[in-house]
C-alpha cells in the first residue's frame, strides 16, 4: 500500500547505511549495574583508552536531558513522584537524549558510551513495583546496544560503597517504596530488589558480565579485551525501527 512504501524506504536506506563494509558504522556500547559498582569509573577509563585509538566518542549518562532533568529535579525535591510518574519521566528524558544526541552520533559513525541505558529503567522501576511489560513499552522504538557491559558487585557492597561516600537520597534508597525511615536501611534492601532484575536482564540480554569487585585496573583490560571481541559483531535490524521514525521526523541525513 502507498502508506507503507515511505516506511520501507526508509527502513531499507538504514539497513543500506549501517551495512556499508566501507566506513565504520556507528556502535552504542553501554555500562549498566548498581550505584557503587564503579561502572563510571570504567566508562571514563574506557573513553580515555579509545580516544587513544583514534575512536570519535561520545557519552551520554542517565537523566542528563537538559529539557526534562530539571522537571525531575524538582519533582523529587517535593518527594512527590508516584512510581509511574518516576517512569514516565524517566522515560522521556531518555528519548530526548536518544533522539538528541545518541541517535546522530550513531548515524555520523560514532562511538556512544552511554553511562547508563534502558536497562536502569527496567531494573529500578520493575524494583518499585511496576510491571516489565508496561516500563518496557515506554522505550518504543527500541534501540539496542551493541554491547552491555554490566558490572555486578552483591547489594552489600553497594550498599558499603555508597554509604562511603554519602547518604543515599529518598529516591535512591527506594524509601518511596520500602517505607524505611532510615536511608542506608531503606537502601540495602531496595538495591537488593534491583540487583535481582539486573540479574535477570544480564541472562535474558546476553550482558557482559563483569566482575567489579575485582581490582580497576583488572576490569578494565577485561573491557578492553571483550570490547575488542565483540565490536565486529553485525549490525542488527531490530534498531531499524528507531532510525526510520528520528529520520521520519528529523528529514534527509547525508
Amino acid at each position: 500500500m502507498p502508506a507503507s512504501q515511505p516506511s520501507k524506504a526508509l527502513a531499507d536506506r538504514v539497513q543500506k547505511h549501517f551495512t556499508d563494509t566501507t566506513t565504520r558504522r556507528g556502535l552504542l556500547v553501554t555500562f549498566e549495574g548498581p550505584d557503587g559498582s564503579g561502572k563510571t569509573t570504567q566508562r571514563k577509563l574506557f573513553k580515555t583508552w579509545l580516544k587513544s585509538e583514534g575512536y570519535d566518542v561520545v557519552t551520554t549518562k542517565w537523566n542528563s536531558s537538559a529539557l526534562i532533568k530539571p522537571i525531575i529535579k524538582s519533582r523529587k525535591a517535593t518527594r512527590s513522584l508516584s512510581g509511574e510518574e518516576f517512569s514516565l519521566l524517566h522515560a522521556a528524558d531518555f528519548r530526548h537524549r536518544v533522539e538528541q544526541r545518541v541517535l546522530p552520533a550513531l548515524w555520523e559513525g560514532k562511538l556512544v558510551i552511554a553511562d547508563r541505558f534502558l536497562f536502569t529503567a527496567l531494573a529500578r522501576d520493575v524494583a518499585r513495583g511496576l510491571p516489565h511489560d508496561w516500563v518496557k513499552s515506554l522505550y518504543r522504538p527500541f534501540l539496542w546496544p551493541d554491547i552491555v557491559f554490566y558490572f555486578s558487585i552483591s547489594a552489600k557492597t553497594s550498599s558499603e560503597r555508597v554509604s562511603a561516600l554519602r547518604t543515599p537520597n529518598y529516591y535512591e534508597a527506594g524509601q518511596d517504596v520500602t517505607r524505611v525511615e532510615n536511608a542506608a536501611e531503606s537502601y540495602t534492601r531496595f538495591i537488593t530488589r534491583v540487583i535481582r532484575e539486573y540479574e535477570s536482564l544480564a541472562k535474558t540480554f546476553k550482558f557482559i558480565t563483569v566482575d567489579a569487585e575485582q581490582p580497576i585496573g583488572e576490569q578494565h583490560h577485561a573491557i578492553r579485551r571483550l570490547f575488542r571481541e565483540g565490536e565486529s559483531r553485525p549490525w542488527s535490524d531490530t534498531n531499524t525501527d528507531a532510525f526510520a521514525e528520528w529520520l521520519a521526523a528529523t528529514g534527509p541525513r547525508s
